[in-house]
């Protein structure tokens, strides 16, 4: 399964590297993570450290194969 992740503004590259098994771009004010996402213990694990640094998650859609 591949995720994709909206997050509200910018993110630094430290913060940017606690999610290193997902790309980052950014766009306008949002910065757009995705990538694999091994099972449903792996995502809930992500939100989980979107949670934990602070972050607001604005969007999150599973991505076609």
């Amino acid at each position: 399964m591949r995720y994709e992740f909206r997050v509200s503004g910018h993110l630094s590259t430290a913060v940017a590297g606690a999610f290193p098994e997902l790309e980052e771009t950014t766009v306008a004010d949002e910065t757009v993570l995705y990538g694999p996402v091994t099972d449903e213990a792996h995502l809930y694990g992500l939100l989980a450290r979107f949670q934990d640094l602070g972050l607001h998650v604005v969007e999150m859609r599973r991505l076609p194969q």
